[in-house]
């Protein structure tokens, strides 16, 4: 009997000693997992995951439009995801500098689905389809570069040599943009 019962804790004690080096993934972990099974990435679209495959909280989506002003164009967004997801919206960032109404220079995003409008059923493609939205239809009536939506706005076309202009690494009203085409 006392032998069963040695037996009995040594199992238990190696049990513990395995969890112990099997991280326990948050609930957010968990959904993520389950978002990027069901991404529906274009041709024009891909992730990264520049801190490793075990970093799923962290990644990049790089969006290369094919059509509208920023057509042939790289943009790469950072997303940071906390492990409260889904209950709270990623943060979301663009990390190429872009001349575009709702993309201020320092990368914040205009995507109403980012703030007030989040709720737990939409996805991670649900946010690249709205990022690649804003460059398909980018709207001048919700800017975070008033600027640029001032141009779109009154002159469509000088928009249009001002995103091109950007994209091949030149200065736009004062502000110098790096090369960021396909």
């Amino acid at each position: 009997m006392i032998k069963l019962f040695s037996v009995k804790e040594k199992q238990k004690k190696e049990a513990e000693a395995a969890k112990e080096g099997v991280k326990k993934q948050t609930a957010g972990e968990l959904r993520v997992q389950k978002d990027m099974t069901e991404l529906n990435l274009s041709s024009t679209t891909s992730i990264a995951f520049p801190k490793g495959p075990d970093h799923l909280l962290d990644f990049e989506v790089t969006l290369m439009p094919n059509e509208g002003y920023h057509a042939g164009g790289e943009f790469v967004f950072s997303f940071a995801i906390a492990p409260v997801y889904p209950h709270e919206a990623p943060k979301v960032k663009c990390l190429t500098k872009c001349y575009h109404p709702n993309i201020d220079l320092d990368g914040n995003v205009c995507l109403n689905i980012l703030r007030e409008d989040w709720k737990p059923v939409l996805s991670i493609n649900s946010i690249v389809y709205g990022l690649q939205h804003l460059f398909l239809d980018p709207n001048p009536d919700d800017p975070l570069n008033q600027e640029a939506a001032k141009v779109l706005r009154e002159d469509p076309r000088q928009f249009a040599a001002n995103v091109r202009r950007s994209m091949m690494g030149g200065y736009v009203c004062g502000t110098h943009f790096e090369r960021h085409t396909c």
